[in-house]
């Protein structure tokens, strides 16, 4: 290959994603990553569009449909699933909010339907009697991210090449490896989730640890993503340690359990406690998850914005590094959409959806300031 138009950092689903869609636009691209493994390991995979805020839908939609796009073509492996997700209302007041949800998602052309008492019974019923019904939105799915990731670098082999090597350093067009050696492109792209701020100190990024279990097979006992209409709340508002009844059926006939929310910690172990929450909270939509045989439990770590929504932008002070950072727990729905925004900012094309609301200068002068400088304002990462 020759000496690469694009470096990319990071050959998690955001970085492969990137990878890929700057390949498609005509660019050589190297791809770096250190073997470590991160969020593209640790999450659910849910493809799923979010309307927390208009920026979040824009992102979410554009790149849910790229998914199902790209989806025909996937090997049985990536374990692509349609299953579609049924937001479940617990009472009155989250069935008004599953009808709110509803009219947004219909404003913005997205198939959905309400769903009673009885209805999401009949599709579900493995969910506890005395729900309210559900909102059902048939077009989101899931992915198994690891294998999706490595599919995504292979598909243009002329065009991306992988290496393995740990960055330590970024200095201009030029990248440190671990062992001594550089590189250099005339672009950069930085994709290694909270690994970057190691490498792009004062980046407003936090770390939001997660736990997910997997269970042993069994078919037929769950058929949609089920995710309780409190878990909004619980992902983008709570500042405390929260859990939430986030289930899904995986193509093996497992069911794949969260969720939970710590804030900065570095302890990557398994917290039985919040474990136990957890669980507890899946039992009280799903009694019978109680008697189902656990395989694994495990953790991963979100990064997280103040606002939830992904840093996609070029470095303020460094003209050749650009940053896909930042995008929390749905860096697998939304890497689809980040990968045709970074390409076509860095390859000077028409981006798909607005790319402002995704800026670094939302977070202010201060926040700007700091990652210029490379160093974190007074208080630290925020």
């Amino acid at each position: 290959m020759h000496k690469p138009d694009v470096i990319v950092i990071g050959a998690g689903i955001i970085g492969a994603a990137c990878a890929h869609a700057l390949a498609r636009s005509g660019q050589r691209v190297r791809v770096i990553d250190s073997g470590i493994g991160g969020a593209t390991h640790a999450g659910m995979g849910h493809l799923v569009v979010m309307d927390d805020n208009a920026a979040e839908m824009a992102l979410s939609q554009y790149s849910v449909a790229a998914w199902a796009a790209l989806a025909h073509h996937m090997p049985a492996d990536c374990a692509f699933h349609a299953c579609g997700t049924v937001w479940v209302a617990a009472d009155a007041e989250e069935m008004a909010g599953a009808e709110d949800k509803r009219t947004r998602l219909l404003q913005h052309g997205l198939d959905c339907s309400l769903l009673t008492a009885a209805q999401l019974a009949a599709a579900e019923p493995g969910l506890r009697s005395g729900l309210a019904g559900g909102l059902l939105v048939p077009g989101d799915g899931t992915v198994y991210a690891p294998n999706a990731a490595r599919w995504l670098l292979g598909l243009l082999p002329d065009h991306v090449t992988v290496q393995r090597g740990l960055v330590t350093r970024i200095d201009g067009n030029t990248v440190w490896l671990e062992d001594g050696s550089t590189l250099t492109a005339p672009q950069l792209l930085l994709a290694t989730g909270l690994q970057a701020m190691q490498l792009v100190p004062g980046l407003p990024v936090r770390a939001k640890k997660g736990h997910l279990l997997i269970t042993d097979r069994y078919p037929g006992a769950l058929t949609h993503q089920l995710v309780e209409l409190g878990y909004i709340t619980s992902a983008h508002h709570s500042e405390g340690p929260s859990v939430a009844f986030n289930v899904q059926p995986r193509p093996t006939g497992q069911i794949l359990i969260g969720s939970s929310r710590q804030f900065d910690t570095e302890d990557r172990s398994v917290d039985p406690a919040m474990l136990a929450r957890m669980l507890q909270r899946a039992c009280f939509y799903m009694p019978g998850i109680a008697d189902l045989n656990a395989i694994r439990s495990w953790t991963g770590q979100r990064p997280a914005t103040p606002d939830s929504l992904p840093i996609l932008d070029r470095h303020p002070a460094n003209e050749h590094l650009w940053l896909a950072v930042g995008h929390e727990g749905l860096g697998v729905t939304t890497a689809t959409g980040t990968a045709d925004i970074l390409a076509a900012l860095m390859t000077g094309a028409p981006t798909p959806i607005d790319s402002a609301p995704y800026a670094l200068a939302r977070f202010g002068a201060e926040v700007h300031a700091a990652v210029a400088a490379g160093a974190y304002p007074a208080g630290g990462p925020s």
